[in-house]
């Protein structure tokens, strides 16, 4: 183990634990501090006591640092490999059939780290594929990818997943629904991606009759695969919390039935969308789900237990579920479209 990973791995388990932000950040800073002075000059700043005054490097994590370079496990992240060692919630075996996450972030759009790094620990979690979800355009506030942006993306994503092994990097988006059910990219830009994961960011108190049709049409593009966190509701967190969204759910869902888009079971324990209501529903409807994590961080990526114990306490079968299907079935689902 390196500095590096040491003070990776505990921002991971911080992130996994739902902790505050700021501690997270702090560790986070600590590694790109230390990866950008390099291993040697940092253990010779360790082994001198020097460490303090590295710009990002403070006293906990100058602590991590330094029992590392005297070849030992740092106290601080023994002591949260103990504290998350079990599961995040009980699934009864769902979580492990899942095969992959079709809803992530990175630091090109709202998400916390490189792509490397979120594909490097869904790969260590038993992932056999991540779908990399950066928000479109429209969505200034979250940093969407333009068309020229993304074309550079899909650039880094082929590279990393040729270098994979054992494992898909595979490439998406996460694009925004727009007023008229349009979607926020070109169509030739999202005939270049493997699964589209469509979702409602705007106008979330739209009245009923809008939004149903806002969705439909939004459905009945042959290019969207997975229908996003359907209500837009927060029910905890410290954005605080948020109404569902109100549509003609049994419409929707007939729909997406017909359409053979899969309807997402966020996963994020401040989303937890759709409510078990609306689960019921799409599963009468006939419809796929997909069991995502809306991961912003690493340690978010874990978060997929949370998913599979509301799935399981649904009744979904796990045949209904695409991330419990092998990648190459997967993408034959999503290219039929």
């Amino acid at each position: 183990m390196t500095p590096v990973e040491a003070l990776q791995e505990i921002a991971f388990h911080l992130e996994r634990s739902r902790a505050d932000g700021f501690r997270v950040k702090a560790f986070r800073g600590a590694a790109a501090a230390a990866a950008k002075l390099g291993e040697d000059e940092l253990e010779k700043r360790a082994r001198s006591g020097r460490l303090g005054s590295v710009k990002g490097i403070g006293g906990r994590s100058a602590e991590v640092i330094t029992q590392v370079v005297a070849g030992e496990v740092p106290a601080y992240l023994a002591d949260l490999r103990e504290k998350n060692s079990g599961p995040l919630a009980n699934s009864h075996g769902l979580r492990e059939k899942l095969r992959g996450d079709l809803h992530s972030h990175s630091e090109w759009s709202d998400g916390t780290v490189p792509i490397d790094e979120m594909a490097a620990t869904a790969q260590r979690l038993g992932h056999e594929y991540l779908l990399l979800t950066d928000h479109s355009p429209n969505l200034t506030i979250a940093n969407g990818l333009s068309v020229e942006r993304l074309t550079e993306q899909l650039d880094v994503i082929a590279g990393l997943d040729a270098e994979a092994t054992g494992f898909r990097l595979l490439a998406g988006i996460e694009v925004d629904i727009l007023e008229d059910g349009t979607l926020d990219q070109t169509p030739e830009m999202l005939d270049r991606l493997d699964v589209v994961v469509a979702s409602v960011h705007s106008k979330l108190r739209s009245d009923r009759a809008t939004m149903t049709e806002r969705m439909l049409v939004a459905i009945a593009d042959p290019r969207m695969n997975v229908l996003g966190h359907c209500t837009g509701r927060m029910v905890e967190g410290s954005r605080g919390t948020r109404p569902p969204s109100e549509f003609d759910a049994e419409r929707v869902f007939a729909a997406c039935a017909e359409a053979d888009v899969a309807v997402e079971i966020n996963s994020r324990p401040e989303r937890q969308d759709p409510p078990d209501e609306l689960i019921a529903l799409a599963l009468d409807a006939g419809c796929l789900f997909s069991i995502d994590t809306d991961a912003h961080a690493p340690g978010q990526l874990d978060f997929l237990d949370y998913g599979a114990a509301r799935a399981h306490a649904a009744g979904v079968p796990p045949e209904r579920i695409v991330t419990t299907w092998p990648v190459e079935r997967l993408l034959e689902w999503s290219a039929r479209r």
